[in-house]
């Protein structure tokens, strides 16, 4: 018999401890230990990563994996291009969300080309085989498996030998060599360790659903994160029809890739060009609305940022940012007024991505302090006008990363005139896009206002 025992173990990073403590020594998160009892299975199994044989980095074959396509194209661009034999994905996101929905549709065209299996533990059957007539799906070819024992799955997927699993979802799943209840700590580590060992030694392709919490992360320990080769994300406002799916881990691809779908009756579509959804149709110039070109992973997108300026009647102005950082937001404001000369201390100021979007990165500096300084002098911006660069303290205007792309994908949208960091100012010039450069922040408000 395994022998039993009780750990605490941080459901921030998976850190183990044989007592409670107030703070991760970690990751330094506060009351995150969780008490787990449970055994430790009996025997453990090598060949986690494959097989295990001492070999020379020279004798690796390293010829490139041959990826399957989806059909489905913006699920491939998060997943670098296509699926790869023997990877684990984990795709996480809100109750309701879309994340069978779209994981049914894959498996739908796949099993066109190869064999697929269906596992349930959450649904019976006969759901998941309504969902699929709902969304008019071929489904014939795909097996399915209504299974909670991931010792069971695992010996009929071995019996069936598809080329491609689904497993919705993994917090339901348990070994009966723990004593543990489904969806605990111990539970999810050592079935997802299971899975992963199966999909690493038979090159079947693996995809985990996984629940969030109330903090938007997937429930369980981020160990689970660690464990499998690509971690994808559904982000969305309440209430939007669109459904944006991260990459936020990707072994075969890179990172942060972000994919667009639209959610209808027939299930969840491709929106092949983010760009227009994201941008408003003013009917004329408005005060206190930029647009700018940001990048996630490898595709520039332009963004709409507005912002609103108004006399603050409270003694501390508000500072309200949705989809940007707001330490940065005061930063900003804090720049503005010593190297513009426009003071924000008697005014609140709200800023806002359009479409829900969240923006990390800087380059968009330049476009946020124009967009407040336009509805602070009520004063609309040249229509059909992109900006792009990073403000520093000092007031200078930074390059930014793949500055010509961004360029570029702001005259294939139909702007003609484009504000730009001198050391971004594209060699070979469209011939449809006025491209100004700038290196002060003052000089930036000049061509502007």
């Amino acid at each position: 018999m395994a022998r039993a025992k009780t750990l605490f173990v941080c459901t921030a990073c998976g850190a183990e401890s044989l007592k409670w403590q107030g703070q991760c020594p970690d990751c330094d998160a506060w009351n995150t230990f969780a008490e787990v009892r449970g055994e430790t299975a009996p025997r453990r199994r090598g060949g986690y990563a494959g097989e295990s044989r001492r070999q020379r980095l020279g004798d690796v074959d390293d010829a490139q994996q041959r990826r399957t396509g989806t059909q489905i194209g913006e699920l491939d661009r998060v997943l670098g291009g296509g699926l790869v034999a023997g990877s684990v994905v984990l795709l996480g996101g809100d109750p309701g969300i879309g994340k069978s929905t779209l994981l049914l549709q894959a498996a739908a065209r796949l099993s066109e080309s190869m064999p697929v299996m269906y596992v349930t533990g959450e649904e019976s059957l006969r759901q998941v085989a309504l969902r699929a007539r709902r969304l008019g799906l071929d489904s014939d070819a795909i097996e399915l498996l209504a299974e909670t024992q991931v010792e069971r799955v695992i010996d009929e997927t071995a019996a069936a030998r598809p080329a491609v699993m689904v497993v919705d979802s993994i917090q339901t799943m348990f070994s009966e060599e723990l004593n543990s209840a489904p969806g605990s700590v111990s539970q999810l580590r050592e079935a997802t360790a299971r899975l992963v060992r199966y999909a690493k030694q038979s090159g079947c392709i693996v995809f985990l659903v996984g629940h969030v919490t109330k903090d938007g992360t997937i429930a369980g320990p981020r160990v689970l994160e660690h464990m499998v080769d690509t971690v994808l994300y559904f982000e969305s406002e309440a209430g939007s029809r669109f459904r944006i799916v991260r990459a936020i881990k990707n072994r075969f691809g890179a990172a942060n890739e972000m994919g667009v779908f639209a959610m209808s009756s027939e299930g969840l579509k491709e929106v092949r060009n983010p760009s227009a959804i994201f941008l408003s149709a003013h009917d004329a110039p408005v005060a206190g609305s930029v647009t700018t070109v940001t990048r996630e992973g490898s595709r520039p997108l332009l963004l709409e940022l507005q912002a609103l300026v108004d006399e603050s009647r409270a003694g501390n102005p508000r500072r309200v940012a949705a989809g940007l950082d707001q330490s940065r937001l005061s930063l900003l404001l804090a720049v503005l007024h010593r190297h513009g000369g426009i003071a924000s201390h008697d005014r609140d100021v709200f800023v806002n991505v359009v479409g829900g979007i969240r923006i990390s990165e800087t380059a968009a500096d330049l476009a946020l302090v124009a967009a407040i300084l336009s509805s602070y002098r009520d004063h609309p911006l040249r229509d059909r006008t992109v900006i792009l660069g990073e403000l520093g303290l000092a007031g200078e205007v930074r390059p930014v990363p793949f500055g010509e792309e961004r360029v570029l994908e702001a005259a294939k949208h139909g702007f003609d005139r484009a504000i730009v960091p001198t050391a971004n100012r594209p060699r070979v010039i469209p011939a449809d896009i006025e491209v100004i450069a700038v290196s002060r922040l003052k000089q930036a408000l000049d061509v502007l206002f």
